[in-house]
């Protein structure tokens, strides 16, 4: 299992951890971004991320595990292989969240929800409620990076990486007043 600052390294061998002056998928402004699919599109470093978050899950007995599109479909597959359980993921159709392509959640199944990157947490709680339309046994939720934005849960939450990089709103955000110019990497339109 990776520790932390296995996990970090993977992402700065990667180039994935930016500095800069960003517009997080919440709308919050940030000085660093982590940009998980420059590390995902490298196979092995995907294996030892995911396996390092099915270790911490192993003994749940987890059946599926579903995370939101884009950013955490690999996630999703990677931990589930690593789990023996199935993957599926929910993606937006008309800015809701939902599962399509015939996926499924027996309501049985026991659910493990993953994200790649967690700042507000709102594709997580958007993810849990697209799974309690299926089943209520949602047993915990893994994420490959929390960047410390206050995200709550009485679920076991495991985040590989926790950080805690300060978020702006963006009325109140020092690097707009220094004039650095704004980027958004992330996947989501808002």
């Amino acid at each position: 299992m990776l520790t932390q600052e296995g996990a970090l390294d993977i992402y700065k061998q990667c180039g994935a951890y930016l500095e800069g002056h960003f517009k997080l998928t919440s709308g919050l402004h940030s000085k660093y971004y982590l940009q998980s699919a420059l590390v995902l599109q490298y196979p092995n470093f995907a294996e030892k991320l995911c396996a390092s978050i099915a270790e911490h899950f192993k003994d749940k007995q987890i059946d599926v595990v579903i995370g939101p599109a884009m950013g955490a479909i690999l996630v999703s597959y990677e931990v589930a292989r690593h789990l023996g359980a199935r993957s599926v993921f929910a993606e937006r159709v008309d800015n809701v969240l939902t599962m399509k392509r015939n996926f499924f959640i027996d309501k049985k199944e026991r659910v493990l929800v993953v994200e790649d990157v967690v700042t507000t947490g709102k594709s997580v709680y958007e993810t849990i409620d697209v799974a309690k339309q299926y089943s209520s046994n949602i047993v915990g939720i893994g994420a490959l990076v929390d960047r410390g934005g206050g995200f709550k849960t009485d679920l076991d939450y495991f985040p590989l990486i926790k950080l805690n990089i300060v978020n702006y709103e963006p009325q109140n955000c020092p690097l707009c007043k220094e004039n650095i110019p704004l980027v958004k990497p992330g996947s989501r339109k808002i």
